[in-house]
């Protein structure tokens, strides 16, 4: 049963969960004490369980001490007795002090991932986490461990300031992320992405051949090959990426041999999928009565069963269950083979995977192949070379568009197939729309493509502390797609078969050239950056298409078969970016940091007096706990930082061409003739510049108890100006409107991290704790506009972008009050039992254009992420939860099916409508008009907590294992439980845009995945 948190409870519990933290160790039992006492152990690596060979163990209090040897065993044998105190430390974990009490004992040791001396992976470099001055946040260890299909997917509730919201739970279907909020209303908005050095931008790479939701291009990276995602947040870490930086930057960096550790690791896992829930609909004896009393209403004289007697109805039974038939419960597989190693001069690592998902609606899947090899070589001293080089091929059959509408308003009185055994063509009433279920089965959808990403590099020391470094990259993706309609269908029925395929063809190469000096002078610490990068885009679109075909046995594979051809299509673009970059980090004697940095871009999308942008920012911090008047408070604040930044960032995600004048091409009827010919699409604008946002930001990074408990707090203050928009022009430029900056939108917020080591020694429970709260809102539309209306959508000044905009509910018309409220239902003729509307501009009346006004936002009032993890005993326990609180969502979904017209199925709450018998005060009556009112009724709340990943592990004593280094096994659930009010599929739904978030109409479902795997190391 579905259960709903209210916000400030379940922030409250949470905060209270989180803080109350218990630091007291059990108590041992000390036994019998033993003279001449003798202890066997292992150490090994808490998350991997991997030995750690040299690892030093103390006998706390003494002079006794062991290393472990090549297996991270290690043996005692002392005048101490039991139990004492062992501590055991590692180059890159943190140090542990453990009880032993006699016998063998296992010690898991942590590796350092959040104590501020972490090195963090920042533009163009690193930096160790304790002198960073922006707001930057790492992702690694379990977050990372996910069964998901591409990485963006595991940013889910493990980053603060950080929205993902799926778009569709396709198989490869993408997510939108938002970093600290939108801020452009027709560019883009999701970040960059920069993988090994590469900068990409996620967007839709393909033909545009196929129907349905595009597949997510980063599910062509294996996520099992990263090594940490690092997400950039503010200017001052984002401004070294210029004018592509005003959304964030995740740095993905993908995992590396290491030297004198030779491993081959193989991971296998499969998983079940399941619908989360279905949609209650009316079943087909409830259905026939709905129907009749539409058609009575509309024609009385033809009596109360115009379409199904009360016998016939009786003998119905349930229908046909669309939802049942389309959906399943299907498999999810996948298969990771590395070998990783080296020496001190040369380290690589290999790896292949296979990934297969099926899709939980029929006939849907994605599939990936996926090579890497990852080599570090230094053949000299001064000379260091790399290479990260990737390969993927990628297939899915995708759910072609308005599927899942259809499934939700075919009538359960309509069958599948005819009595002769063709499939039903369509829905058999007004409202016309095809068998999905013979869509599903019979219709090709198919996309299939290959990906080479790879950067390679080489840096030489001029001097001690100088070097230079030449990277080259290159992006290479090849996307196909296959779409056949057959004759069979409805779709395709007229054209007696549609046959069409796209090629996209898309090269982007990239060169960067830095030059870095690190110096240390006394107090004085240096990091000085100066550089030149270049980046050049290309692509390619090709479709071609026939309809009418002898046979359907050649789907696309026979285009020239097909008597009709449909008007090909071929498109080229490209762009090309040029930039200069410099940094400065200062630091002094470890207490007090500047940073200071500037790129200016040169973009070819832009106009000729506006190529060019600018973009600095500067940062300083100050390590309060390493002042001297600091130490008396060190034992319980154990590290404190303050830190301020301010900088400039843009945004180039505008589309190619369009500063420019351009002609699309047309054709025009001369006598018999078709003459082609081409007219102007749009006119110049030589001043179209960048989208600007300066951003300010403020934060406090505090550790407590030797940094048992540490805390991040962040305020930022986001403001984009000069937004690209479409803006209407007078009708004597030939044009309606012209694309100019005009407008700005501000986002300000405050995100809070915490993270907490409870519990440490044989048991040990980690928490980290994240939640945002950010507020949006448009600041100017410009051209002396405050607002204008988009669909279901207003942008209005002082208002968050996403705000819904429609009429307000009032109750039923009753028997009697027609007279008196009849004029506010909208109908000409109204009737007891109409829906009732307010008079939102008190002119006595309702019409449905004039009375609409602000009915929720899709924006969020927070959203948070809790993770646990557990280790005792070689098990492993990772739990995450994910919410979100306040956000509205407009379920268009529910909006048709409470159309009660008869014409297609309709929702379960139509049991209770009005009529003479039930004058509902809720629910209106059956009537036949198909023409839907927009109204808050269809605005949810969309809050929600998920627990979004679950999973148990196991790794196996190295007595059982043999000659395996490590072997563990586990069990995982993704989307386990998920409490909500949405009435909808799933609470966790965008279309994606800019200007209509939150839209839920037709999205395929996010399914439910129990999976279970093995690992072994050898």
């Amino acid at each position: 049963m579905q259960q709903y948190l209210p916000g400030s409870r379940l922030l409250a519990q949470l905060l209270s969960a989180l803080l109350f933290i218990p630091f007291i160790l059990s108590a041992q039992d000390p036994g019998t004490p033993l003279i001449n006492s003798r202890l066997t152990g292992i150490v090994l690596d808490a998350k991997t369980k991997e030995p750690l060979p040299g690892a030093v163990v103390n006998i706390k209090g003494t002079t006794h001490g062991v290393s472990t040897d090549a297996e991270g065993r290690f043996a005692f044998v002392t005048g101490q007795k039991f139990p004492y105190t062992l501590i055991v430390s590692y180059i890159g974990y943190r140090k542990t002090e453990i009880i032993a009490a006699g016998g063998h004992i296992e010690i898991p040791l942590e590796a350092i991932q959040s104590q501020l001396s972490d090195v963090v992976v920042v533009g163009y470099g690193v930096q160790k986490k304790s002198d960073v001055t922006g707001a930057i946040t790492s992702v690694s260890g379990p977050l990372l461990k996910q069964p998901v299909s591409s990485p963006d997917q595991a940013l889910k509730g493990a980053v603060s300031g950080v929205q993902v919201t799926q778009t569709s739970g396709q198989p490869g279907g993408g997510v939108s992320i938002r970093v600290r909020g939108g801020s452009s209303i027709q560019g883009g908005n999701e970040p960059l992405y920069v993988i090994d050095g590469f900068p990409v931008y996620n967007g839709p790479a393909g033909p545009g051949t196929i129907s349905g939701t595009p597949v997510n291009p980063l599910a062509a990276i294996n996520p099992a090959d990263i090594e940490s995602i690092d997400v950039l947040k503010d200017a001052s870490a984002t401004a070294i990426y210029g004018s592509r930086g005003a959304n964030g930057v995740v740095i993905i960096t993908t995992r590396k041999g290491k030297a004198d550790k030779n491993n081959v690791i193989y991971e296998g896992t499969y998983g079940i999928q399941s619908l989360r829930k279905k949609i209650a609909l009316l079943n087909a004896r409830d259905f026939a009565v709905l129907r009749n009393e539409v058609l009575f209403d509309t024609n009385p004289a033809k009596g109360p069963y115009q379409y199904l007697s009360q016998e016939q109805i009786s003998q119905l039974g349930a229908g046909t269950d669309w939802q049942q038939e389309a959906f399943r419960t299907a498999p999810s597989q996948n298969h990771q083979l590395s070998v990783s190693g080296g020496t001190q001069r040369t380290r690589y690592l290999l790896s292949g995977n296979y990934f297969n998902q099926q899709g939980i609606v029929r006939n849907t899947d994605f599939s990936r192949i996926a090579l890497r090899a990852n080599v570090d070589a230094q053949p000299y001293d001064r000379l260091k070379v790399s290479a990260s080089l990737s390969l993927s091929k990628s297939d899915a059959n995708v759910s072609p568009a308005g599927i899942i509408t259809a499934l939700l308003q075919m009538p359960p009185t309509a069958t599948i197939y005819e009595p002769d055994g063709k499939y039903t063509l369509r829905n058999p009433f007004e409202n016309i729309f095809a068998n999905p279920i013979a869509t599903l089965n019979e219709q090709v959808n198919r996309s299939a493509a290959n990906r080479f990403l790879g950067t390679a590099f080489a840096e030489y020391a001029l001097a001690d502390g100088l070097q230079v470094k030449v990277l080259f990259g290159a992006d290479v993706n090849n996307t196909n797609e296959k779409n056949y309609i057959p004759a069979t269908i409805y779709e395709g029925i007229q054209s007696k078969g549609i046959a069409a395929r796209g090629t996209y063809n898309a090269y982007s190469w990239l060169n960067e050239n830095t030059i870095t000096y690190n110096r240390k002078i006394n107090r004085h610490t240096f990091d000085v950056l100066g550089g030149f990068t270049q980046q050049e885009f290309k692509s390619d679109i090709v479709r071609a298409g026939a309809e009418k075909f002898v046979s359907d046995d050649l789907t696309y594979n026979n285009l020239q078969s097909g008597s009709v051809p449909v008007r090909p299509f071929a498109d080229a673009t490209a762009w090309v970016l040029h930039s200069w970059l410099a940094r400065v980090n200062y630091n002094y004697n470890n207490r007090y940091y500047f940073t200071a940095s500037i790129r200016t871009d040169g973009s070819s999308r832009f106009g000729k007096g506006n190529k060019w942008g600018y973009f600095p920012s500067a940062a300083a911090s100050w390590r309060v706990s390493n002042e001297p008047f600091f130490k008396p408070l060190s034992h319980a604040i154990s590290d404190l930082k303050l830190r301020a930044s301010f900088g400039t960032t843009g945004n180039l995600e505008i589309g190619e061409y369009q500063s420019l004048a351009t002609l699309y091409s047309l054709g025009y009827l001369f006598g018999k003739e078709v003459a082609t010919g081409f007219a102007p699409s749009r006119i110049p604008n030589e001043k179209l510049g960048w989208e600007t946002t300066y951003q300010y930001n403020v934060g406090i990074d505090a550790g407590f108890f030797h940094d048992r408990l540490s805390l991040t707090l962040e305020g930022y203050y986001k403001k984009t100006s000069n937004l690209l928009l479409n803006v209407e022009i007078p009708w004597t430029s030939g044009q309606s409107s012209s694309l100019q900056n005009f407008g700005s939108v501000l986002n300000k917020g405050i995100e809070v991290g915490i993270s907490s080591r409870n519990l440490t020694g044989a048991l040990t429970w980690n928490t980290d704790f994240n939640i945002s709260f950010n507020r949006n809102e448009v600041l100017t539309i410009g051209n002396g506009a405050s607002s204008y209306i988009s669909g279901n959508y207003i942008i209005q000044a002082g208002k968050p972008l996403g705000s819904f905009y429609g009429t307000v509910t009032d109750g039923i018309l009753q028997a009697g009050e027609t007279t008196a409220k009849g004029k506010y239902t909208g109908s000409a003729a109204p009737k007891p039992g109409d829906r009732l509307y307010k008079d939102i501009n008190g002119d006595g009346t309702f019409t449905t254009a004039a009375d609409r006004t602000i009915i929720g936002s899709a924006q969020p009032d927070f959203i948070f992420g809790l993770a646990n993890n557990f280790s005792w005993k070689g098990f492993h326990l990772s739990v995450l939860l994910q919410g979100s609180y306040g956000n509205k969502i407009l379920n268009a979904n529910r909006q048709s099916l409470e159309l009660f017209t008869g014409q297609q199925n309709a929702s379960e709450v139509a049991l209770e409508r009005w009529t003479v018998n039930n004058p509902s005060q809720q629910i209106p009556r059956a009537k036949l008009d198909p023409a839907p009112v927009f109204s808050d009724r269809f605005i949810e709340d969309g809050s929600f907590l998920r627990v979004r990943n679950v999973t148990l592990g196991y790794t196996l004593p190295r007595s059982i294992i043999g000659k395996l280094s490590a072997l563990n096994v586990y069990l995982s659930a993704q989307n386990l439980l998920t409490w909500t009010r949405y009435s909808g599929f799933d609470p966790e739904v965008t279309s994606g845009s800019n200007i209509s978030p939150g839209t839920d109409a037709g999205i395929y479902p996010v399914a439910r995945t129990v999976s279970a795997g093995v690992r072994l190391t050898f």
